[in-house]
């Protein structure tokens, strides 16, 4: 993922009337720090940073793991639960039941802070000692749907991750107030679908793609709105009985789509093919926003000033700030969440009411936390890690809140003098984000390795952990390609098959939930595991996030495209779109 306004390297900062240029002592390339930057960081009082927005991004998200679930037994009830963090991994974990509990002291392994060492390195050896929430969830999604990360309020779902409110669905990624999904990607209000992505208040979809909004019973849809009863179409709205653009009545658009058997493997995989044939021949959706008032990114939605971001709704005034909804406003390098979120900066995960989370990570319902992870309903935190309605706290200790002032105003300053280097000797001083090195994820368990992947050797040499990946759990007794070809021909005994992924070869067994979908639906069994379709969708998502600065063909507006000039010669923005291609 790149950030736009980069420029090129230089030997040394130069300031301007107008903007500051330095030097990012991690990757060493030119970045630029703009008026409205300063006027940002003086207004939270934060130091402007000395790493550029791709490396700020890049350390948050080392700090975060999405995708990789262990096996690991509560260090508090014993219990075998689902975890980030790998058994191996030297840390207390605790299960959502243990850690949301009373039965143990947040303040029982609080340090004095010691002038004598780096901040950073007394809040390491704290993060060592204080229980970890093994897996963010609720108490009730947590015994309902456990095989589930960053989740609230599921009922009956397997294997979803950044969700919310969804009901008996499996395998997908960021999908919000959904029912019956099944291998779906960024899916919102939405029920029955299948094999989609950027759906939104969709209804009975398959293999939808690109802008999919207000579709009833379409399959293989790109970039279409308020379609009903529509197949193998792109850029299109208010539609009904079309096939590749074109108009059917509804006996005749009845007949063609008898020609396609979706309940055969081969029958799915020759339409998808044949969608993506006629696709290709369509002029494309290249920016992809709407109802917003001077943005600059990728998927910006009902916001005003939100510069160089993706995947916002419903911000104001941010910058660098991606995969955040339901309000988030004056805040700068935000990764994951909102939900009413204010005057934040260089945090991730954080949301749900808060305001003034900075250098933070796993923060919910809260206010004036510095250098703190997982934090809730607290307020006026430095350092903390895994506290609930703590206030006025330093290392996990209490103090009163004059002393807590003073001693927040000494730290600050220690941590411009007693400097924390990591192994490669970039400084971290005060105003920047936790060192990638400190994270207790390995970087290739981090969402860090699908937006800026590493190689195991050059993980290493930057002194990051990696972690293997674990040995598959089940023998498998048949191969995908045995699999029968149609959905009427599976039995209810392949649930107690190990299926030999067609992609990676690892094991994997379908779920009663997702078999009975299948059939109601009359599609093919999967041929390769979860784990290898979920992420695919993800590198498709992460596709549309490309952010390349455009001209419009038509009126010359200069916009952000998710396709290169090779990729797509002609692109339109968006009112040039619904006047010429819709």
């Amino acid at each position: 993922m790149r950030f736009l306004r980069g420029t090129e390297s230089a030997p040394e900062a130069e300031r301007t009337m107008n903007q500051e240029k330095r030097i990012c002592q991690n990757c060493k390339k030119e970045f630029t720090i703009e008026p409205d930057d300063f006027a940002f960081y003086e207004k939270i009082q934060v130091p402007p940073p000395t790493f550029c927005p791709e490396c700020r991004f890049q350390r948050r998200l080392a700090w975060f793991n999405t995708f990789n679930l262990y096996k690991r037994a509560c260090d508090l009830c014993k219990k075998n639960v689902i975890s980030v963090y790998a058994p191996d991994a030297p840390y207390v974990v605790y299960c959502p039941e243990c850690w949301w509990g009373d039965n143990w002291d947040q303040y029982a392994t609080g340090k004095e802070y010691d002038p004598a060492k780096p901040f950073l390195e007394q809040f390491d050896k704290l993060m060592h000692k204080v229980p970890l929430l093994g897996i963010s969830l609720d108490i009730p999604t947590s015994k309902d749907s456990p095989y589930t990360s960053n989740a609230a309020n599921l009922k009956n779902c397997y294997l979803l991750y950044q969700a919310n409110c969804d009901e008996d669905s499996a395998y997908g990624f960021y999908v919000e107030h959904d029912k019956s999904v099944l291998d779906c990607t960024l899916c919102l209000n939405s029920e029955w679908l299948y094999d989609s992505m950027h759906a939104w208040r969709c209804n009975h979809g398959i293999g939808l793609r690109g802008y999919a909004v207000e579709l009833l019973n379409c399959s293989f849809m790109k970039d279409a709105s308020n379609c009903q009863d529509c197949f193998m179409c792109a850029s299109v709205k208010n539609k009904k009985y079309c096939i590749e653009n074109k108009q059917y009545t509804k006996e005749e658009y009845q007949k063609e789509i008898t020609k396609y058997d979706l309940g055969s493997y081969a029958g799915y995989r020759k339409a998808l093919k044949e969608a993506e044939a006629f696709w290709a021949t369509r002029i494309p959706k290249a920016e992809f926003g709407d109802r917003n008032i001077n943005c600059w990114g990728a998927h910006i939605y009902d916001s005003k000033n939100v510069k160089d971001s993706f995947q916002v709704n419903n911000g104001e005034n941010c910058r660098y700030v991606s995969m955040v909804s339901d309000g988030i406003w004056d805040s700068y390098d935000i990764t994951y969440w909102g939900e009413n979120l204010s005057l934040s900066y260089d945090s991730s995960v954080v949301g749900n009411q808060s305001s003034g989370i900075k250098f933070s990570q796993e923060i919910l319902k809260s206010e004036d936390l510095e250098y703190c992870k997982a934090l809730v309903s607290s307020s006026h935190c430095f350092g903390c890690v895994g506290m609930k309605k703590g206030e006025y706290c330093v290392l996990n200790k209490k103090y009163s809140k004059e002393e807590y002032q003073r001693l927040v105003e000494r730290i600050r300053r220690d941590m411009d003098e007693n400097v924390y280097r990591d192994k490669k000797g970039k400084e971290y001083r005060y105003g920047e984000f936790f060192p990638i090195e400190l994270s207790p994820n390995g970087y290739n368990e981090a969402e860090a390795n699908h937006f800026l992947p590493l190689a195991k050797e050059e993980i290493l040499q930057e002194g990051y952990v990696w972690r293997d990946p674990p040995k598959s759990e089940y023998r498998v007794t048949i191969e995908a390609a045995n699999l029968p070809d149609h959905i009427k021909d599976a039995k209810d005994s392949i649930l107690s098959e190990v299926i030999g992924c067609a992609k990676c070869g690892r094991g994997f067994k379908l779920i009663p939930m997702e078999l009975s979908f299948l059939r109601r639906m009359n599609l093919p069994l999967p041929r390769e595991c979860p784990f290898c379709r979920i992420n695919e969708k993800f590198k498709l998502w992460l596709g549309n996030m490309a952010q390349y600065p455009r001209k419009c063909s038509n009126c010359g507006i200069r916009f952000v495209a998710r396709y290169t000039e090779k990729e797509a010669p002609v692109v339109y923005c968006n009112k040039c779109y619904q006047s010429l291609v819709l």
